[in-house]
């Protein structure tokens, strides 16, 4: 009987509640850091695949990092997942896509899975041609490369005012 009183007191007690709260925010914290860290890697795991293999993709040197940047400046890595921009290559079962956002060329794998929009049409590969403006979502590979989930054709972007 006395056993079950005291883990009665101790189950009412407001410390121990307090204590499991804590704990439990302390597991959640850990996930959603531990989510940050997945995703982080990814992209830094893309940027250094795609610097890595640029002369084998692209034939040219190049410097990853912009000048005067700062090896912890993680804005100058590339979209992992995807680009938008102007259709520059097109040798199936890939393409060159130029992102302006990234300032970067990105080779594009296309297969079976892959699905090519037009408005809300679906277009064979054949659509695709240089110098047509595309959006690109996909998933990164180990040789720098996006392997396209989706493709769509999007208009022309207006000029920019050059500043």
């Amino acid at each position: 009987m006395k056993f079950k009183n005291l883990i009665n007191e101790i189950s009412e007690s407001k410390s121990i509640k307090y204590g499991i709260y804590a704990l439990g925010a302390l597991v959640v914290l850990f996930f959603v850091f531990q989510a940050g860290m997945i995703a982080g890697f990814r992209k830094a795991s893309f940027g250094r695949d795609w610097g890595d293999n640029y002369t084998n993709n692209f034939g040219s040197p190049h410097k990853f990092l912009k000048l005067g940047g700062d090896l912890g400046d993680f804005g100058n890595l590339p979209n992992a997942h995807g680009a938008i921009g102007k259709i520059i290559k097109v040798e199936l079962p890939t393409i060159v896509v130029f992102d302006g956002k990234d300032q970067t060329e990105k080779i594009i794998l296309i297969n079976d899975q892959t699905k090519i929009m037009k408005g809300r049409e679906v277009v064979d590969q054949i659509a695709l041609k240089v110098d047509e403006h595309v959006i690109v979502l996909g998933q990164p590979n180990t040789t720098g490369q996006i392997e396209a989930k989706l493709i769509r054709f999007i208009p022309v972007p207006p000029a920019q005012p050059i500043k």
